[in-house]
Protein backbone atom coordinates (compact mmCIF):
# COMPACT_ATOMS: atom_id res chain seq x y z
CA UNK A 1 0.00 0.00 0.00
CA UNK A 2 1.08 3.36 -0.91
CA UNK A 3 2.08 5.69 2.18
CA UNK A 4 1.59 9.00 0.54
CA UNK A 5 4.32 11.40 -2.08
CA UNK A 6 7.71 12.15 -1.04
CA UNK A 7 9.28 14.63 -3.88
CA UNK A 8 13.34 15.32 -2.89
CA UNK A 9 15.69 17.95 -4.78
CA UNK A 10 19.27 19.17 -4.69
CA UNK A 11 18.44 22.70 -3.57
CA UNK A 12 20.01 26.31 -5.13
CA UNK A 13 23.27 26.02 -7.09
CA UNK A 14 24.15 22.25 -5.62
CA UNK A 15 23.92 19.91 -8.03
CA UNK A 16 24.80 16.91 -5.84
CA UNK A 17 22.50 14.23 -5.90
CA UNK A 18 23.29 11.05 -4.41
CA UNK A 19 21.84 11.48 -1.01
CA UNK A 20 18.58 12.69 -2.33
CA UNK A 21 18.05 10.19 -4.53
CA UNK A 22 19.39 7.37 -2.14
CA UNK A 23 16.82 8.46 0.48
CA UNK A 24 13.74 8.37 -2.29
CA UNK A 25 15.36 4.70 -2.86
CA UNK A 26 14.63 4.31 0.54
CA UNK A 27 10.67 5.83 0.30
CA UNK A 28 9.69 3.50 -2.38
CA UNK A 29 10.99 0.68 -0.33
CA UNK A 30 9.05 1.27 2.01
CA UNK A 31 5.51 2.01 0.07
CA UNK A 32 5.96 5.71 -0.81
CA UNK A 33 5.54 7.36 -3.98
CA UNK A 34 8.13 9.66 -4.63
CA UNK A 35 9.23 12.22 -7.63
CA UNK A 36 12.56 13.48 -7.95
CA UNK A 37 13.00 17.29 -9.38
CA UNK A 38 16.26 17.38 -10.19
CA UNK A 39 19.72 19.22 -9.56
CA UNK A 40 20.32 22.76 -8.47
CA UNK A 41 16.57 23.33 -8.27
CA UNK A 42 15.62 27.18 -6.96
CA UNK A 43 13.29 27.80 -4.24
CA UNK A 44 10.26 28.86 -6.60
CA UNK A 45 10.21 26.22 -8.33
CA UNK A 46 9.92 24.10 -4.96
CA UNK A 47 7.21 25.86 -3.74
CA UNK A 48 5.57 25.64 -7.38
CA UNK A 49 6.28 21.47 -6.96
CA UNK A 50 4.53 21.34 -3.60
CA UNK A 51 1.57 23.34 -4.88
CA UNK A 52 1.48 20.86 -7.54
CA UNK A 53 1.49 17.76 -5.62
CA UNK A 54 0.55 18.48 -2.43
CA UNK A 55 3.51 15.81 -1.06
CA UNK A 56 3.35 14.55 2.74
CA UNK A 57 7.14 15.31 2.62
CA UNK A 58 9.82 16.69 1.00
CA UNK A 59 13.75 16.34 1.21
CA UNK A 60 16.14 18.31 0.08
CA UNK A 61 19.61 18.35 0.17
CA UNK A 62 22.82 20.98 -0.37
CA UNK A 63 26.43 20.24 -0.25
CA UNK A 64 28.19 23.07 -1.14
CA UNK A 65 29.38 25.33 1.39
CA UNK A 66 27.09 26.09 4.92
CA UNK A 67 27.42 30.11 4.59
CA UNK A 68 25.73 30.15 1.10
CA UNK A 69 22.74 27.37 2.39
CA UNK A 70 21.39 30.06 4.92
CA UNK A 71 20.24 32.41 2.43
CA UNK A 72 18.01 29.55 0.37
CA UNK A 73 16.49 28.67 3.77
CA UNK A 74 15.69 31.89 4.68
CA UNK A 75 14.29 32.13 1.22
CA UNK A 76 12.29 29.00 1.77
CA UNK A 77 11.10 29.85 5.33
CA UNK A 78 9.60 33.13 3.83
CA UNK A 79 7.78 31.77 0.70
CA UNK A 80 6.78 28.55 2.35
CA UNK A 81 4.65 30.85 4.88
CA UNK A 82 2.44 30.95 1.28
CA UNK A 83 1.65 27.57 1.17
CA UNK A 84 -2.12 26.36 1.64
CA UNK A 85 -0.78 23.29 4.05
CA UNK A 86 2.74 22.46 5.38
CA UNK A 87 4.74 19.39 4.38
CA UNK A 88 7.07 17.43 6.25
CA UNK A 89 10.02 19.64 5.51
CA UNK A 90 13.83 16.93 5.51
CA UNK A 91 16.75 18.11 4.56
CA UNK A 92 20.35 15.79 3.82
CA UNK A 93 23.81 17.64 3.54
CA UNK A 94 27.25 17.38 5.10
CA UNK A 95 27.99 17.66 8.47
CA UNK A 96 28.90 21.17 8.19
CA UNK A 97 26.30 22.06 6.32
CA UNK A 98 23.68 20.37 8.08
CA UNK A 99 25.13 21.69 11.46
CA UNK A 100 24.21 25.54 10.26
CA UNK A 101 20.91 24.34 9.11
CA UNK A 102 19.68 22.80 12.20
CA UNK A 103 20.32 26.36 13.58
CA UNK A 104 17.51 27.67 11.47
CA UNK A 105 15.09 24.99 13.21
CA UNK A 106 12.74 25.03 9.81
CA UNK A 107 13.17 21.36 9.27
CA UNK A 108 12.10 18.93 11.13
CA UNK A 109 14.28 16.32 10.31
CA UNK A 110 18.10 17.13 9.42
CA UNK A 111 20.50 14.22 7.97
CA UNK A 112 24.45 14.94 8.14
CA UNK A 113 25.61 11.54 6.44
CA UNK A 114 26.04 9.88 9.90
CA UNK A 115 23.05 8.52 11.02
CA UNK A 116 22.76 5.14 10.97
CA UNK A 117 21.13 3.19 7.80
CA UNK A 118 18.24 1.77 10.08
CA UNK A 119 17.10 4.81 11.40
CA UNK A 120 16.37 6.01 8.01
CA UNK A 121 14.60 2.76 7.71
CA UNK A 122 12.76 3.04 10.73
CA UNK A 123 11.96 6.93 10.43
CA UNK A 124 9.80 6.37 6.58
CA UNK A 125 8.15 3.31 8.33
CA UNK A 126 6.91 4.67 11.39
CA UNK A 127 7.58 8.56 10.77
CA UNK A 128 9.66 9.09 14.21
CA UNK A 129 13.59 9.66 13.71
CA UNK A 130 15.13 8.61 17.04
CA UNK A 131 18.60 8.03 16.50
CA UNK A 132 19.34 7.51 19.85
CA UNK A 133 17.20 4.22 19.97
CA UNK A 134 13.68 6.03 21.36
CA UNK A 135 11.83 4.91 18.12
CA UNK A 136 11.05 1.67 17.01
CA UNK A 137 12.20 -1.09 19.11
CA UNK A 138 13.66 -3.72 16.63
CA UNK A 139 11.76 -7.13 16.20
CA UNK A 140 13.17 -9.85 18.77
CA UNK A 141 13.06 -12.80 16.15
CA UNK A 142 14.92 -13.74 12.89
CA UNK A 143 11.33 -14.11 11.10
CA UNK A 144 10.21 -10.43 12.19
CA UNK A 145 13.61 -8.77 12.27
CA UNK A 146 14.39 -9.92 8.27
CA UNK A 147 10.81 -8.36 7.05
CA UNK A 148 11.60 -5.27 9.35
CA UNK A 149 14.88 -4.69 7.73
CA UNK A 150 14.10 -5.94 4.00
CA UNK A 151 15.10 -5.05 1.17
CA UNK A 152 18.29 -4.82 3.35
CA UNK A 153 19.82 -7.66 5.23
CA UNK A 154 20.51 -8.01 8.78
CA UNK A 155 24.11 -7.93 10.37
CA UNK A 156 25.12 -11.17 12.32
CA UNK A 157 28.97 -11.29 13.55
CA UNK A 158 30.51 -14.15 15.78
CA UNK A 159 31.91 -12.51 19.52
CA UNK A 160 33.59 -13.98 22.13
CA UNK A 161 36.57 -13.39 24.20
CA UNK A 162 38.27 -15.74 26.27
CA UNK A 163 37.56 -13.64 30.06
CA UNK A 164 33.65 -13.76 30.73
CA UNK A 165 33.70 -10.01 32.00
CA UNK A 166 35.00 -8.78 28.81
CA UNK A 167 32.81 -10.46 26.91
CA UNK A 168 29.77 -9.22 28.92
CA UNK A 169 31.13 -5.65 28.85
CA UNK A 170 31.78 -5.98 24.62
CA UNK A 171 28.39 -7.09 23.86
CA UNK A 172 26.94 -3.96 25.94
CA UNK A 173 29.28 -1.76 23.47
CA UNK A 174 28.07 -3.72 20.66
CA UNK A 175 24.95 -2.97 21.73
CA UNK A 176 24.87 0.07 21.83
CA UNK A 177 26.45 1.09 18.44
CA UNK A 178 23.35 -0.35 17.11
CA UNK A 179 25.36 -1.49 14.14
CA UNK A 180 24.35 -5.47 14.49
CA UNK A 181 21.45 -7.41 14.19
CA UNK A 182 22.84 -11.24 15.77
CA UNK A 183 25.15 -11.34 18.02
CA UNK A 184 26.43 -14.84 17.59
CA UNK A 185 27.84 -15.91 20.74
CA UNK A 186 31.16 -17.75 20.24
CA UNK A 187 31.61 -19.97 23.35
CA UNK A 188 34.65 -21.95 23.83
CA UNK A 189 35.78 -25.50 23.62
CA UNK A 190 35.12 -26.04 27.37
CA UNK A 191 31.63 -24.88 27.33
CA UNK A 192 31.00 -26.83 23.81
CA UNK A 193 31.92 -30.18 24.87
CA UNK A 194 31.77 -30.23 28.96
CA UNK A 195 28.74 -28.09 29.81
CA UNK A 196 27.47 -30.66 31.65
CA UNK A 197 30.42 -31.94 33.09
CA UNK A 198 32.38 -29.23 34.75
CA UNK A 199 34.57 -31.60 36.55
CA UNK A 200 36.14 -32.45 32.84
CA UNK A 201 36.86 -28.99 32.04
CA UNK A 202 40.55 -28.78 30.83
CA UNK A 203 41.82 -25.19 33.13
CA UNK A 204 44.28 -24.55 30.38
CA UNK A 205 41.95 -24.47 28.10
CA UNK A 206 39.33 -22.24 29.25
CA UNK A 207 38.82 -19.40 26.96
CA UNK A 208 39.99 -21.53 24.07
CA UNK A 209 38.48 -19.69 20.58
CA UNK A 210 35.85 -18.02 23.19
CA UNK A 211 34.23 -17.13 26.06
CA UNK A 212 34.07 -19.91 29.09
CA UNK A 213 30.32 -20.34 29.96
CA UNK A 214 30.09 -22.56 33.34
CA UNK A 215 26.09 -22.21 33.98
CA UNK A 216 22.72 -20.86 32.82
CA UNK A 217 23.08 -17.87 35.06
CA UNK A 218 26.02 -16.60 33.01
CA UNK A 219 24.44 -17.36 29.56
CA UNK A 220 21.64 -15.34 30.91
CA UNK A 221 23.82 -12.40 32.05
CA UNK A 222 25.10 -11.97 28.46
CA UNK A 223 21.54 -11.75 27.10
CA UNK A 224 20.39 -8.81 29.48
CA UNK A 225 23.75 -7.29 28.39
CA UNK A 226 22.12 -6.96 25.06
CA UNK A 227 19.43 -5.47 25.74
CA UNK A 228 20.32 -2.27 25.08
CA UNK A 229 20.79 -0.10 21.79
CA UNK A 230 19.16 -1.45 18.93
CA UNK A 231 18.30 -4.76 21.05
CA UNK A 232 20.48 -7.43 18.95
CA UNK A 233 19.31 -10.77 18.75
CA UNK A 234 21.55 -13.60 20.05
CA UNK A 235 22.49 -17.01 19.01
CA UNK A 236 24.69 -19.57 19.75
CA UNK A 237 26.64 -23.12 18.23
CA UNK A 238 25.37 -26.45 19.08
CA UNK A 239 27.24 -28.24 21.68
CA UNK A 240 29.84 -31.59 20.86
CA UNK A 241 28.32 -33.46 23.38
CA UNK A 242 24.67 -33.32 25.52
CA UNK A 243 23.74 -31.41 22.53
CA UNK A 244 20.19 -31.64 22.99
CA UNK A 245 20.39 -30.30 26.72
CA UNK A 246 22.48 -27.69 25.59
CA UNK A 247 19.68 -26.64 23.27
CA UNK A 248 17.44 -26.13 25.85
CA UNK A 249 19.72 -23.92 28.17
CA UNK A 250 20.47 -22.10 25.07
CA UNK A 251 16.42 -21.27 24.37
CA UNK A 252 15.66 -20.54 27.89
CA UNK A 253 18.73 -18.16 28.71
CA UNK A 254 19.37 -16.39 25.77
CA UNK A 255 16.48 -17.03 23.50
CA UNK A 256 18.77 -19.01 21.10
CA UNK A 257 17.13 -16.34 17.72
CA UNK A 258 18.21 -19.87 15.74
CA UNK A 259 20.36 -22.60 16.28
CA UNK A 260 23.52 -23.88 14.46
CA UNK A 261 24.38 -27.45 13.96
CA UNK A 262 26.67 -29.73 11.36
CA UNK A 263 25.56 -33.33 10.29
CA UNK A 264 29.17 -34.72 9.83
CA UNK A 265 31.19 -32.86 11.88
CA UNK A 266 31.72 -32.02 15.76
CA UNK A 267 33.21 -35.58 16.61
CA UNK A 268 35.79 -38.31 15.87
CA UNK A 269 35.79 -36.80 12.12
CA UNK A 270 37.16 -33.24 13.35
CA UNK A 271 38.20 -33.78 17.00
CA UNK A 272 35.80 -31.80 18.54
CA UNK A 273 34.02 -34.60 20.30
CA UNK A 274 34.55 -38.17 20.71
CA UNK A 275 31.61 -39.21 19.31
CA UNK A 276 31.64 -41.73 16.14
CA UNK A 277 30.54 -40.22 12.83
CA UNK A 278 27.06 -41.67 12.62
CA UNK A 279 26.38 -41.33 16.70
CA UNK A 280 26.96 -37.47 16.13
CA UNK A 281 24.78 -37.73 12.70
CA UNK A 282 21.89 -39.25 14.97
CA UNK A 283 22.49 -36.69 17.61
CA UNK A 284 22.16 -33.89 14.89
CA UNK A 285 19.22 -35.09 13.26
CA UNK A 286 17.50 -34.99 16.87
CA UNK A 287 18.38 -32.04 17.96
CA UNK A 288 17.27 -30.62 14.32
CA UNK A 289 13.96 -32.20 14.77
CA UNK A 290 13.69 -30.96 18.66
CA UNK A 291 14.38 -27.10 17.05
CA UNK A 292 11.54 -28.15 14.35
CA UNK A 293 9.01 -29.19 17.32
CA UNK A 294 9.89 -25.91 19.84
CA UNK A 295 9.37 -23.67 15.87
CA UNK A 296 12.95 -22.53 16.46
CA UNK A 297 14.61 -21.63 13.12
CA UNK A 298 18.16 -23.63 12.27
CA UNK A 299 21.39 -23.80 10.15
CA UNK A 300 22.96 -26.81 9.15
CA UNK A 301 26.63 -25.21 9.29
CA UNK A 302 28.00 -28.00 6.95
CA UNK A 303 28.31 -27.42 3.45
CA UNK A 304 31.66 -25.03 4.30
CA UNK A 305 33.01 -27.34 6.17
CA UNK A 306 33.77 -29.38 3.49
CA UNK A 307 34.99 -26.34 1.15
CA UNK A 308 37.51 -25.69 3.97
CA UNK A 309 38.95 -28.89 4.41
CA UNK A 310 39.72 -28.63 0.01
CA UNK A 311 36.59 -30.74 -1.28
CA UNK A 312 36.48 -30.01 -4.44
CA UNK A 313 33.15 -27.73 -5.57
CA UNK A 314 30.63 -30.53 -6.27
CA UNK A 315 30.72 -32.18 -2.43
CA UNK A 316 29.92 -28.44 -1.01
CA UNK A 317 27.17 -27.74 -3.27
CA UNK A 318 25.67 -31.34 -2.74
CA UNK A 319 25.85 -30.98 1.22
CA UNK A 320 24.38 -27.45 0.62
CA UNK A 321 21.07 -29.09 -0.46
CA UNK A 322 21.73 -32.55 1.42
CA UNK A 323 21.50 -29.96 4.52
CA UNK A 324 18.58 -28.41 3.68
CA UNK A 325 16.68 -31.74 3.03
CA UNK A 326 17.03 -33.19 6.26
CA UNK A 327 16.39 -29.66 8.44
CA UNK A 328 13.22 -29.97 5.66
CA UNK A 329 12.84 -33.38 6.37
CA UNK A 330 12.97 -32.72 10.42
CA UNK A 331 10.26 -30.35 10.63
CA UNK A 332 12.37 -26.81 11.03
CA UNK A 333 10.01 -24.23 9.11
CA UNK A 334 12.85 -21.44 9.19
CA UNK A 335 15.72 -22.22 7.78
CA UNK A 336 18.86 -20.44 7.33
CA UNK A 337 21.21 -21.69 4.24
CA UNK A 338 24.74 -20.33 4.84
CA UNK A 339 26.98 -19.69 1.85
CA UNK A 340 30.26 -19.58 2.73
CA UNK A 341 31.98 -17.32 0.20
CA UNK A 342 36.09 -17.67 -1.24
CA UNK A 343 36.72 -21.42 0.18
CA UNK A 344 38.85 -22.80 -1.06
CA UNK A 345 40.61 -18.90 -0.28
CA UNK A 346 42.26 -19.45 -4.46
CA UNK A 347 38.60 -19.74 -5.92
CA UNK A 348 38.41 -17.03 -8.47
CA UNK A 349 35.63 -14.37 -7.75
CA UNK A 350 33.64 -15.53 -11.17
CA UNK A 351 33.88 -19.31 -10.13
CA UNK A 352 32.74 -18.46 -6.33
CA UNK A 353 29.47 -16.90 -7.67
CA UNK A 354 28.72 -19.59 -10.01
CA UNK A 355 29.15 -22.23 -7.16
CA UNK A 356 26.77 -20.08 -4.57
CA UNK A 357 24.75 -19.99 -7.24
CA UNK A 358 24.27 -23.86 -7.96
CA UNK A 359 23.79 -23.85 -3.91
CA UNK A 360 20.75 -21.27 -3.79
CA UNK A 361 18.94 -23.20 -6.56
CA UNK A 362 19.32 -26.33 -5.03
CA UNK A 363 18.04 -25.62 -1.63
CA UNK A 364 15.15 -22.94 -3.03
CA UNK A 365 13.98 -26.06 -4.36
CA UNK A 366 12.92 -27.29 -1.32
CA UNK A 367 10.85 -24.08 -0.66
CA UNK A 368 7.43 -24.37 -0.13
CA UNK A 369 4.61 -22.64 2.59
CA UNK A 370 6.38 -24.93 5.22
CA UNK A 371 10.23 -24.52 4.66
CA UNK A 372 11.22 -20.87 3.87
CA UNK A 373 15.25 -20.68 3.61
CA UNK A 374 16.62 -17.47 4.38
CA UNK A 375 19.98 -16.74 2.41
CA UNK A 376 23.05 -15.81 4.74
CA UNK A 377 26.50 -14.96 3.08
CA UNK A 378 29.82 -14.37 4.54
CA UNK A 379 33.51 -14.08 3.56
CA UNK A 380 35.64 -17.44 3.89
CA UNK A 381 38.10 -17.11 6.94
CA UNK A 382 41.02 -18.97 4.48
CA UNK A 383 40.83 -15.70 2.76
CA UNK A 384 41.37 -12.71 4.52
CA UNK A 385 45.19 -11.19 4.92
CA UNK A 386 47.34 -11.08 7.83
CA UNK A 387 47.31 -7.42 7.14
CA UNK A 388 45.01 -5.64 8.74
CA UNK A 389 44.19 -2.96 6.09
CA UNK A 390 44.55 -5.76 3.27
CA UNK A 391 41.93 -7.71 5.50
CA UNK A 392 39.87 -4.45 5.39
CA UNK A 393 39.46 -4.20 1.43
CA UNK A 394 38.85 -8.02 1.56
CA UNK A 395 36.18 -8.22 3.97
CA UNK A 396 34.52 -5.09 1.91
CA UNK A 397 35.24 -7.18 -1.93
CA UNK A 398 33.66 -10.31 -0.47
CA UNK A 399 30.48 -8.75 0.70
CA UNK A 400 30.41 -6.90 -3.03
CA UNK A 401 30.81 -9.97 -4.47
CA UNK A 402 27.94 -11.57 -2.22
CA UNK A 403 25.59 -8.91 -2.58
CA UNK A 404 24.96 -10.46 -6.18
CA UNK A 405 22.31 -12.85 -4.69
CA UNK A 406 20.18 -10.76 -2.68
CA UNK A 407 21.11 -12.12 1.08
CA UNK A 408 18.72 -11.82 4.11
CA UNK A 409 21.91 -11.76 6.60
CA UNK A 410 25.45 -11.38 6.49
CA UNK A 411 27.83 -12.86 8.77
CA UNK A 412 30.67 -10.29 9.00
CA UNK A 413 33.46 -11.74 9.52
CA UNK A 414 35.96 -9.47 11.94
CA UNK A 415 38.94 -7.73 9.67
CA UNK A 416 41.22 -9.34 12.35
CA UNK A 417 40.18 -12.81 12.18
CA UNK A 418 43.64 -14.05 10.65
CA UNK A 419 45.34 -12.45 13.25
CA UNK A 420 42.93 -12.25 16.50
CA UNK A 421 39.46 -12.61 17.76
CA UNK A 422 37.36 -9.60 17.14
CA UNK A 423 37.28 -7.25 19.52
CA UNK A 424 34.27 -5.04 19.91
CA UNK A 425 35.64 -2.32 18.20
CA UNK A 426 36.90 -4.80 15.69
CA UNK A 427 33.05 -5.98 15.34
CA UNK A 428 31.87 -2.29 15.31
CA UNK A 429 34.05 -1.23 12.53
CA UNK A 430 33.34 -4.26 10.56
CA UNK A 431 30.03 -3.94 10.52
CA UNK A 432 30.02 -0.52 9.07
CA UNK A 433 32.43 -1.37 6.39
CA UNK A 434 30.23 -4.04 5.33
CA UNK A 435 27.23 -1.64 5.90
CA UNK A 436 28.74 0.81 3.39
CA UNK A 437 29.03 -1.94 0.73
CA UNK A 438 25.54 -2.78 1.49
CA UNK A 439 24.52 0.72 0.86
CA UNK A 440 26.30 1.39 -1.96
CA UNK A 441 25.22 -2.21 -4.14
CA UNK A 442 21.85 -2.62 -3.10
CA UNK A 443 20.20 0.07 -5.80
CA UNK A 444 21.17 -0.66 -9.16
CA UNK A 445 24.34 -3.23 -8.97
CA UNK A 446 25.79 -4.68 -12.05
CA UNK A 447 24.29 -8.06 -11.95
CA UNK A 448 27.29 -10.82 -11.98
CA UNK A 449 25.41 -13.82 -11.83
CA UNK A 450 24.45 -13.20 -16.00
CA UNK A 451 28.26 -13.36 -17.05
CA UNK A 452 28.21 -16.41 -19.26
CA UNK A 453 31.45 -17.93 -17.48
CA UNK A 454 29.65 -18.00 -13.77
CA UNK A 455 26.12 -19.28 -15.81
CA UNK A 456 28.18 -22.07 -17.86
CA UNK A 457 29.66 -23.00 -14.57
CA UNK A 458 26.41 -23.30 -12.38
CA UNK A 459 24.54 -25.74 -15.13
CA UNK A 460 28.36 -27.83 -15.17
CA UNK A 461 27.64 -28.18 -11.16
CA UNK A 462 24.29 -28.61 -11.08
CA UNK A 463 24.81 -31.36 -13.44
CA UNK A 464 27.84 -33.20 -11.51
CA UNK A 465 25.69 -32.94 -8.18
CA UNK A 466 22.55 -34.56 -9.36
CA UNK A 467 24.99 -36.91 -11.11
CA UNK A 468 25.97 -37.85 -6.79
CA UNK A 469 22.57 -37.45 -5.29
CA UNK A 470 21.24 -39.99 -7.77
CA UNK A 471 24.20 -42.26 -7.03
CA UNK A 472 23.74 -42.25 -3.44
CA UNK A 473 20.45 -42.91 -3.55
CA UNK A 474 21.35 -45.63 -6.15
CA UNK A 475 23.95 -47.42 -4.33
CA UNK A 476 21.93 -47.34 -1.18
CA UNK A 477 18.23 -47.99 -2.50
CA UNK A 478 17.96 -51.61 -1.16
CA UNK A 479 18.45 -50.98 2.47
CA UNK A 480 17.00 -47.32 3.01
CA UNK A 481 14.03 -45.64 1.81
CA UNK A 482 15.24 -42.36 1.88
CA UNK A 483 19.37 -42.25 1.57
CA UNK A 484 20.03 -38.56 1.97
CA UNK A 485 18.03 -38.18 5.32
CA UNK A 486 19.75 -41.63 6.31
CA UNK A 487 22.65 -41.27 9.04
CA UNK A 488 23.83 -44.90 8.54
CA UNK A 489 23.97 -44.24 4.62
CA UNK A 490 25.89 -40.47 4.51
CA UNK A 491 28.11 -41.91 7.36
CA UNK A 492 29.03 -44.69 5.46
CA UNK A 493 29.04 -42.18 2.44
CA UNK A 494 31.92 -40.36 4.28
CA UNK A 495 33.96 -43.70 5.06
CA UNK A 496 33.56 -45.11 1.42
CA UNK A 497 34.57 -42.01 0.18
CA UNK A 498 32.00 -41.10 -1.86
CA UNK A 499 31.76 -37.61 0.11
CA UNK A 500 35.21 -36.85 1.01
CA UNK A 501 37.74 -34.13 1.82
CA UNK A 502 41.82 -34.11 1.38
CA UNK A 503 41.59 -33.04 4.83
CA UNK A 504 39.87 -35.79 6.33
CA UNK A 505 42.34 -38.39 8.02
CA UNK A 506 42.27 -41.69 6.57
CA UNK A 507 42.72 -44.27 8.39
CA UNK A 508 40.09 -47.05 10.03
CA UNK A 509 37.17 -47.18 8.34
CA UNK A 510 37.71 -44.14 6.16
CA UNK A 511 38.62 -45.71 2.72
CA UNK A 512 38.39 -42.33 1.16
CA UNK A 513 41.64 -40.99 -1.41
CA UNK A 514 40.30 -38.06 -2.81
CA UNK A 515 42.90 -35.15 -4.13
CA UNK A 516 41.68 -31.98 -5.59
CA UNK A 517 43.46 -29.04 -7.18
CA UNK A 518 42.40 -25.60 -8.60
CA UNK A 519 42.14 -24.87 -12.15
CA UNK A 520 40.92 -21.41 -13.76
CA UNK A 521 39.59 -20.32 -10.07
CA UNK A 522 37.68 -23.47 -9.74
CA UNK A 523 38.22 -26.66 -6.97
CA UNK A 524 37.78 -29.83 -9.48
CA UNK A 525 38.44 -33.63 -7.84
CA UNK A 526 41.75 -34.08 -9.27
CA UNK A 527 43.63 -37.98 -10.00
CA UNK A 528 47.53 -37.24 -9.47
CA UNK A 529 48.46 -41.02 -10.75
CA UNK A 530 47.03 -39.61 -14.33
CA UNK A 531 47.27 -35.89 -13.79
CA UNK A 532 43.83 -35.42 -14.76
CA UNK A 533 40.87 -34.08 -13.32
CA UNK A 534 37.78 -35.86 -13.20
CA UNK A 535 34.32 -35.91 -13.33
CA UNK A 536 31.88 -37.02 -10.47
CA UNK A 537 31.34 -40.23 -13.00
CA UNK A 538 35.02 -40.84 -13.36
CA UNK A 539 35.42 -40.25 -9.53
CA UNK A 540 32.78 -42.37 -8.23
CA UNK A 541 33.36 -45.10 -10.43
CA UNK A 542 36.96 -45.14 -9.17
CA UNK A 543 35.36 -45.89 -5.89
CA UNK A 544 33.54 -48.92 -7.19
CA UNK A 545 36.63 -50.64 -8.86
CA UNK A 546 38.97 -49.70 -5.72
CA UNK A 547 35.92 -51.44 -3.66
CA UNK A 548 35.98 -54.36 -6.09
CA UNK A 549 39.84 -55.07 -5.62
CA UNK A 550 39.90 -54.71 -2.18
CA UNK A 551 37.07 -57.47 -1.92
CA UNK A 552 39.33 -59.71 -4.70
CA UNK A 553 37.66 -59.44 -7.73
CA UNK A 554 38.91 -57.48 -11.08
CA UNK A 555 38.31 -54.05 -11.66
CA UNK A 556 36.69 -53.54 -14.54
Amino acid sequence: MKKGLIIGASMGNCVHVAGAIHFLDLAEDAGYQTLFLGPAVSVDNIIAAVLEYQPQMVTLGYRLTPKNVIPLIEELQQKSKLLPYQPRWLFGGTRPVAEEVRKTGFFEVVFDGTEDLDDCISFLRTGVFAPDGGGEKPAQNLRDRILQKSPYPILRHHFGLPDFEATRKGIEQIADSRVLDVISLGIDQNTQQYFFHPEQRRPDMDGAGGVPVKSAEEFAALKAASQRGNYPLMRCYSGTSDVLQLAQVLQSTIDNAWCAVPLCWYNELDGRGTRKLEDSMRDAQKLIAWHGQQGIPLEVNEPHHWGLRDAHDVISVAMSYISAYNAKKLGIKDYVSQYMFNVPGSMSFSMDLAKVQAQIALVDSLADNQFTPYREVRAGLPFLSADINVAKGQLAASTMLAMQVNPNIIHVVGYSEAEFAATPDVVIESCKIVRGVIRSTLQGNANATYDPAVMQRKTELLSEVRYLLDFIKDQYSAISDDPLADAHVLSDCVKRGILDAPHIVKKGDYKGNLHTRMQNGKCLAYDPATKQFLTERQRLNAILQRETVEKGGVAQ
